[in-house]
This record gives C-alpha cells, structure tokens and sequence, in this order.
C-alpha cells in the first residue's frame, strides 16, 4: 500500500517544476491524472526537438496517468469543473493569471470543491513586482541567489548542473501540498499552496549567507574549497574530466586516518599540519601532499579505501556512473523500466524509504493513454460519448 493510495492528484503541470512535484506525490502512492492538451500534449514532450515522448517528460512522469483535454475551449473547461470534485489536489504552473482568465482557478474551483488542495508554481511568486515575469530553472538559479555562490573564486557567477530552481521547487510544493493534506484531516477544509521558483532557490542559501552575516558583505565563490575546514578535489587516474574524488578532514581522528592510509604517519601530530585552520587555508600544500597518492589509483579504489578508514570520500559520480553503480544497483537506487517509444531505460527511482510503503516505478505514460479508464470512472463516460467528445476536440 503507498503512503498517499487513495489521495487524488489533477497534474494540469508541464515542462518539470510541476510534474517534478507530482511525481513525488506519484512515487509515494497518490493516483496522479496528467491533463494535457489534445493532439500534442503538453510542451514537455517534444523538448529538444523529439517527434514525442522525449526523454525530458519520460524522466518526469513516471507513475502517472494521461488524459487529454482542451482547456482553452469552453466545453473542456466544463469537464474539468465536473472532474474536480472527485480530487483531493491540483497542481498548475500556467502564467500567472492564465487559469483565472479561463475561469477555472482558484476562487472559482474552490467552490466546486471546498476540500481541494490547489498547488502552484511561479517564477516570482503571485504578487509583488516581479510577479508577472516568466522564468526557467536558470532564470530562478539567478534571482534565488544560487548562481552568485557557485563557480571559482575568480570566476564569473556559473550555472549550478542541476535543476535546483525547477526540481528544487517541486519538491517543496510537494511538501506543502503534503502538509495541506493533513491540516485537511483536522479543519475538512482544502487551501492554496503557492511555491516563488526564486523562494524556494533562495531557501538553499542558507549556510552561504551565513558569509553576508560575518563580514557584512556578500557571500563569495570559494569553488572547491571550504576554509573552514580540509576540504577539495583531488585527481584520479585515469585522468579524465570526471576522474577525481573529493575528500572532507573534519576531526583529528580522520586527519589521522588519512594520513595512515595514504603513507604519511610521519605528519601525525605535526604542529602545523594538525591544525585544521592552516590545512583550509594552504589548499595547495594538501594538493602536494594526497594528490600524489590519489592519482596513482582509479577514483573507485581511492572512494573505498578512503571512505574505508572512516574519511569521508566520494568519487565525482558522472550520468554514467550512477546509472551502473553497484551501490545504487543494489538498492534499486536506479530501476530498468520499459517504454513503448524509448524502449529499456534504466533511470532513478523515488529516493525517500518507507518501511510500510514500499514504491515502484511505472512508465510515463503516452498521450491520453488513460482517456477511456478515467473519464468512465470519473465521470461516467461511456465510449460513445468519449467518443463524442474526441470528435469535437474537447479531448
């Protein structure tokens, strides 16, 4: 039985910071109905040029279920108005004011069903100066701040690889929807979850803005290195762009320990190497010091030795990587599923585990795959009047 069997999601959501949120809600049991325009579907399917069903919106909507529906005509706006009774959440990210001017946000669904949680993303939020400007994962990475931090100490501010304003915004409206789903249970009533893409990026600065705080001044690049503390990349053979590891000395127990491990008892107790202020504040010497041993080996062999002295050791883990690493593998970090455009795809599955919850990973779905199922049981459709409904292109 999944945590969320029984909750009732309408996804009206496209490109990823919606659907990253219902596919949380997904992973963890709810029944997540994808509502998508007729014909091609939402955007999120043909990015990057694909003719359909592109690897974007295949990693995006797992676990869910399509339908199609014309919201811009009148009669596929009736549809959803009757459909949204039956749910217990939607989720938008249309333009700011686009679902009012079409006459089914909030103010108007709410009174259909007094219990609805309704879930929304914007770039900049529903009010405020900027509230009418658009915005994409990078766009929010700028505005929350996290691109000011991120880069080298000299470099020009540089674009985080992961999809911290899009994902990184999912995943918090998938905390508020979820925490409007239990006051729901005290109060019966249902209520509006607002996500600011900008907000939620923001959120992540925390531990840098504790620099604007101590020096009155804002927060620096620092690249790899962490002062307060031995920390940095070091290289690996065989000496490829990913091929390095990165090592954190946080206590004299594992100083310690990395020195016996790499040959080095000899600085065990060193006045100047024992102190953790001057090892943050001389990166080069420790580079002098581990990275001659590191890049004798493979970064798979540095990891497990390093991390099996009790050090804390990763390798730089590429796409490739984790998609094939034994450790994730083994925990079904990383699933093989089948999918009838992309065929076998081996992709993440949902990361948070529950003892009584287990999860799965379904495909995502074709376009309006679930038309017939949903409608009958939502609605009560027969086949002829579904039938009825796909010749006037409501669906």
């Amino acid at each position: 039985m999944g945590a969320l069997e029984g909750i009732k999601v309408l996804d009206l959501s496209q490109f990823e910071a919606g659907p990253s949120c219902t596919l949380m809600l997904a992973w963890l049991g709810a029944d997540v109905v994808k509502v998508e325009p007729p014909q091609r579907g939402e955007p999120g399917r043909y990015l990057g040029g694909s003719k359909e069903d592109s690897h974007y919106f295949v990693m995006l909507n797992h676990n869910k279920r399509s339908v199609t529906l014309n919201l811009k005509s009148d009669e596929g706006r009736e549809v959803l108005k009757r459909m949204v009774p039956s749910f217990d959440v939607l989720v938008e990210n249309y333009t700011l004011g686009t679902l009012d001017d079409w006459g089914v946000g909030w103010d108007v669904l709410r009174e259909l069903n007094p219990r609805l949680i309704y879930g929304s993303v914007r770039g900049f939020g529903d009010t405020g100066p900027y509230s009418g400007f658009k915005s994409f994962d990078m766009i929010a990475q700028a505005a929350g701040g996290a691109m000011s931090v991120n880069g080298e100490r000299d470099s020009e501010p540089l674009r985080l690889g992961v999809t911290l304003g899009d994902t990184g915004t999912g995943v918090h409206l998938a905390i508020g929807v979820l925490a409007a789903v239990i006051q729901r249970q005290q109060t019966g009533r249902g209520q509006r979850v607002q996500l600011s893409m900008q907000e939620a990026v923001m959120n992540y600065l925390r531990i840098a803005m504790l620099a604007q705080y101590i020096t009155d001044k804002p927060a620096r690049r620092t690249g790899n290195h962490i002062g307060i503390m031995s920390a940095d990349l070091y290289p690996c053979q065989p000496g490829g762009s990913n091929d390095f590891v990165y090592i954190t000395i946080s206590t004299p127990a594992m100083w310690e320990a990395l020195l016996k491990t790499i040959g080095r008892e000899d600085l065990i107790g060193h006045e100047e190497w024992s102190n953790p202020l001057w090892r943050g504040r001389n990166a080069q010497a420790m580079q002098d010091l581990i990275a001659p041993w590191t890049s004798q080996r493979d970064k798979i062999e540095v990891m497990e030795t390093i991390g099996a002295a009790a050090v804390p050791c990763s390798a730089v883990f590429d796409t490739s990587d984790l998609l094939s690493n034994k450790h994730l593998v083994e925990r079904r970090a990383v699933v093989d599923v089948e999918h009838p455009v992309r065929g076998p795809m081996r992709v993440p599955s949902n990361p948070i585990r529950m003892s009584d919850s287990p999860t799965d990973v379904t495909r995502a779905p074709l376009l309006g795959e679930h038309n017939a199922e949903v409608y009958a049981e939502v609605l009560g459709l027969r086949d002829d009047e579904l039938a009825v409904l796909v010749e006037r292109g409501v669906v």
